[in-house]
């Protein structure tokens, strides 16, 4: 089996991509428990509410135990007055799922493949951007031809590369060290910069 390539854009030239990442076998399972990681750790678990225990007063009783023709309390933080406590109130909580290490090499390999063998996976050369251009950078969008939406992996030295797509409409940017399989399998299309492609197949293999 020949080693999967990727078009250079704007270029006549390819570039061998590593057999081990990018022709892995796809694990859907494995990638649904990868993303299902990812996205509940993005997940802040800050909602709180007070239980009847931490409202302030409410330490004597409204009224006596007797005479007063109204039913019996003891204290105005119960749940039933305005004001009063939550019952089981929702507190600080991880919604963190473990996903062993090569689970995620796995996962991130299985959908670059998929990509891959697609050929919605192109190299775009950093150094045609000497400066900021979002009309360059839409052009490489429009002739490349690939559905949206794009993500692109950009070596974070690329300064003038990751100007020039991060303000494209349905288009992510990213550096290989944040990169995650949920925004791969977000992506419609892939496009990763020359300098970025070694950090992506180390993360991955």
């Amino acid at each position: 089996m020949a080693a999967p390539k990727a078009d250079v854009l704007g270029g006549s030239k390819d570039v061998t991509l590593s057999e081990a990442v990018f022709a892995a076998e796809l694990k859907p399972h494995v990638v649904h428990e990868t993303v299902r990681a990812e996205l509940n750790a993005r997940r802040a678990g800050t909602r709180g509410a007070k239980t009847r225990g931490l409202i302030a007063g409410g330490r004597s009783k409204p009224w006596r135990q007797k005479g007063t023709g109204r039913a019996r309390q003891g204290t105005i933080r119960a749940p039933q007055f305005t004001g009063g406590g939550v019952v089981f109130a929702p507190g600080m909580r991880s919604f963190d799922v473990k996903v062993n290490r090569k689970a995620r090499r796995a996962a991130l390999a299985g959908t670059l493949s998929h990509h891959a063998a697609a050929g919605t996976l192109a190299i775009v050369d950093a150094t045609t951007f000497d400066t900021p251009s979002t009309r360059q950078a839409a052009k490489v969008v429009a002739d490349w031809g690939k559905p949206l939406p794009l993500l692109v992996i950009a070596h974070e030295d690329e300064e003038s590369l990751i100007k020039s797509f991060r303000n494209l409409e349905r288009v992510l940017v990213t550096v290989p060290s944040e990169l995650e399989v949920a925004h791969v399998v977000w992506a419609n299309s892939l496009l990763v910069s020359e300098a970025a492609l070694p950090l992506v197949e180390g993360r991955a293999s």
